[in-house]
């Protein structure tokens, strides 16, 4: 018959002798949680490194790291289509990165979304200048959300316009 309590015995012994503590199971859900957020982030930021080395442009300025664990990244090229989205787009709004490559933001407006708003934004994206706006945005649902956007034009080392890069959060 398994005696119960001299396993217990030989397994808070085993732990003594290597040096380690026992963690709750529950622990290691918490763990895993955010070993998933650090891995997700990391990934993002290899992405961004790579769009960034391809086209000759220094992420560094904009500190995505630090910004990819608070926030949605999303870059643009010039025509405004969806290059990149961080892991954390689905949870602002309900698409994936895969829904929403190759579309513009506009995806993300509806009947409600101020248009002066938007027209303050074509503004300064034609213009090429750094912006901060909330705008009212749609999820995939329907469901609505204030979003604020911290966006900024991406020049290439020949000071060449490549990209648009924006950080957003739910407001």
């Amino acid at each position: 018959m398994f005696n119960l309590d001299a396993y217990d015995t030989a397994i808070a012994k085993y732990h003594r002798e290597m040096n380690c503590n026992g963690i709750p199971v529950i622990s290691w859900d918490f763990h895993h949680g955010f070993l998933n957020d650090l891995k997700a982030n990391y990934s993002d930021w290899q992405r961004v490194n790579n769009i960034s080395n391809q086209f000759n442009w220094d992420e560094s300025e904009f500190d995505v790291l630090e910004r990819l664990k608070e926030e949605v990244v999303v870059i643009t090229n010039l025509e405004l289509k969806i290059v990149f989205a961080s892991s954390r787009i689905v949870n602002m709004t309900g698409y994936t990165e895969v829904e929403v490559l190759g579309k513009t933001p506009k995806m993300f407006q509806g009947p409600e979304t101020c248009s002066q708003t938007t027209n303050e934004i074509r503004v300064a994206i034609d213009s090429e200048e750094i912006f901060e706006k909330t705008i009212l945005n749609y999820k995939k649902n329907g469901e609505t959300y204030f979003c604020t956007i911290n966006a900024f034009p991406v020049f290439n080392v020949k000071g060449k316009l490549s990209h648009f890069i924006a950080f957003e959060k739910a407001a």
